[in-house]
Parts: C-alpha cells; structure tokens; sequence
C-alpha cells in the first residue's frame, strides 16, 4: 500500500513538473517600442502567452523615442534606439529582468547620425541604422553589457532616382549574417546592400567592395534570413517588392522579385519569415494597410502569393511568436498591436481581436 502510495505521489509531481514546464514555454517576456510623442512614455513590457494569445502587462522604462530595441540572445540586456533627429539621438542599453518585466538603464552613447531606426547585435558589438544620418554605428559591447561609444562609423550614398526619398543617404537596417562572419546594411538611397567582413580578431567589420544592386527605385528596407539560413528576403519600401536571395558565404544572389505592396503606395514596412520557414509576410502602409502572406517553395526559396491581411493603420512593425502560433501587427497610428492567430497549413492569418492597446507602437520583440 505505501509503494503504492509513494508510486501515486511521484507520478504527481511529475505531471505536475511537466504542467509546469509546457506552461513556462508557452509565457513570454514582450518588449514594445513606441514613439514618445504622444502619450507613450518610452518601452512597454507584457508576458504573453504564445499557447493562448493572451497579454498581460507588467512594467515600463522612460526613454525618448525608443522606436526599435533588441534583446541580447540571453534575454538579460536590451539595446534601444532613441530616434531622435538631431545630436540627441542615441542608443540605450537596459538591464532586463525577464520574470517581472523591469528595465534598469545601464548606459546611452550617442548614435553619431540621426533618427536611429534598426539595432542588431551578436553579442560582441551592437549596431544601428541611422536613417537620416545615412550611416551605420559601431558600439562594442563591455562584459557587464554595457556599451563603449561609437568605435566607428560606415556611411551610405545617394544616387537613386527619386528626387525627394532618395536626394540624400539612409541607411534603413543592419543586421549579421547567419553565419556569423558578415554584416549586410540596406543603403536605402543608392538602391543597394552593402556588405562587411567580420574578423574574429577585430571588433570592427571592414567594408567590403561588393554590394548587391537591387533595381533602381527600390528603396531597400529590411532584410531577413531563412531558418536555414540558405536564403534572404528583402522588402523594399519604394517599389514595394520583396526580393528573394539565395545565400552562401556572404555571397547573396538574386532568384526572384514579386510585389508585396500592389497598389503603389511606396511604404512598404518589414519582413518576416514563419519559424519553420513555409511562409513569408510583408507589411505596407500608406495604401491598404496590411500585410501581404506568401508561400515559400521548400526547394528553392521562391515565393508565391497566398494572400493578403488588412490591418490597422500604418503596420510598421511586427513579429511572429517563436511557436509560430500568433503574430502581432504593431499598428502604428491606430494606437494599437494586433494579435493574429496563424494557420500553420495556408499561413493565414485570423484576427483575434486581443488588441493590446499602446500608444504609437513600432517595434515588438519576444525573450523566451
């Protein structure tokens, strides 16, 4: 009888361990980045429940114009942009409790270019796109996560044909290859996508003279990689077209150019693929807002278009949950992020209507 007791009491708190388990991996740290020039006092943080699509709020940080952020990839640093149109512009660094949601600012260097928009890191140094300024910064990273000043910083050009969007350099994201060996920058007004070498033994990436041209008026946004990192996909603001790559050793080779935004609105938004890679969403405002779905072909990369979301008004951002269950659309202008549920088969997404309600939200980020 006391076996069978004892037996009973183990089986228990296994389930019961295992309850737990499956429920800390369905909650995730959410971090909002919002325009401050409303009634947003700087970044937002919630759990989110990626098993359910249920949000809970849980804390916030002053900080000027925090419109994009990233973690560090064990969730305890986030470095944020202070999009800032003259020398105040900036980037942050925040020490993150991912339990209670708690950002304490550790440090701020100054970007060196204006209106900071995109931040990446490797976890060695952290990089921004300064869209006015037309440059990428450089900070190195100190072992407490803390940034040194800028160490150096690459400058875009302008030579593309419109005469208003393109009459002087952007520099609109920088991010590192999957492979870990180069960093790709979109040189928005000179229609093209530069490249750096990273050296394990320098902290600063040397340019490199290849770029990939894209095609004149395109305007290059954001750029993203495959899961498998074999491919990239580019969103371009202007054209509206999303450009498919296939990737080898810093070497990224056209495949295909299909249109995302159909009514030539010229502000195409960002660019996701889904975590297993099937499918691939890109978001454009100005004209129909919404998010344009495609399918990506397992052999090759290439896309086909499946469809087409509506979402609030002015889709500047959004993420997809790592479960690829949900994906949220922050909604610039409609003050509002929108929790979409995907299906995993047609990619399609249906609205839930758990709006979480913030002011002049434009960038959401996910620690597991």
């Amino acid at each position: 009888m006391k076996t069978l007791l004892y037996c009973m009491i183990g089986l228990s708190l296994t389930a019961c361990s295992s309850q737990k388990t499956a429920s800390n991996q369905d909650e995730l740290a959410m971090l909002v980045g919002t325009y401050t020039n409303g009634t947003s006092k700087g970044i937002y943080t919630f759990r989110f429940n990626q098993e359910t699509g249920v949000t809970t709020p849980l804390s916030s940080v002053e900080l000027p114009n925090p419109s994009y952020l990233t973690p560090s990839e064990d969730g305890k640093f986030v470095y944020a942009v202070s999009e800032m149109n003259d020398s105040t512009a900036a980037l942050s660094a925040l020490a993150f409790d991912k339990e209670t949601g708690n950002l304490r600012l550790l440090n701020t260097e100054r970007t060196l270019g204006a209106d900071p928009c995109y931040v990446a890191t490797n976890g060695n140094e952290v990089l921004t796109a300064n869209y006015s300024g037309g440059s990428m910064s450089v900070f190195p990273i100190n072992n407490d996560g803390t940034l040194q000043p800028v160490d150096t910083l690459f400058e875009g050009t302008a030579n593309g044909p419109d005469t208003i969007r393109q009459i002087v350099p952007h520099i609109h994201c920088t991010i590192f290859s999957p492979d870990g060996k180069y960093i790709f920058a979109t040189d928005f007004s000179a229609d093209r996508i530069l490249r750096f070498v990273l050296h394990p033994k320098d902290i600063i990436p040397h340019p490199s003279l290849e770029t990939v041209n894209i095609e004149a008026d395109s305007g290059p946004r954001h750029l993203t990689f495959s899961p498998d990192g074999k491919h990239a996909y580019l969103i371009s603001e202007l054209s509206g077209k999303v450009t498919a790559f296939n990737y080898n050793d810093g070497k990224l080779v056209q495949i295909q150019s299909i249109t995302a935004d159909t009514l030539a609105a010229r502000g195409s938004g960002d660019i996701h693929l889904s975590p297993d890679g099937k499918y691939l969403y890109a978001s454009n405002r100005l004209k129909g807002d919404g998010i344009a779905i495609f399918a990506v072909n397992p052999e090759n990369g290439t896309l086909a278009k499946v469809a087409y979301q509506l979402t609030g008004i002015h889709p500047r951002h959004f993420n997809i949950t790592p479960n690829g269950k949900y994906l949220l659309a922050a909604c610039r202008d409609s003050n509002v992020i929108q929790v979409y549920e995907r299906d995993f088969i047609t990619g399609l997404l249906n609205d839930t209507h758990q709006d979480i309600v913030v002011d002049k939200p434009v960038c959401v980020q996910f620690v597991e």
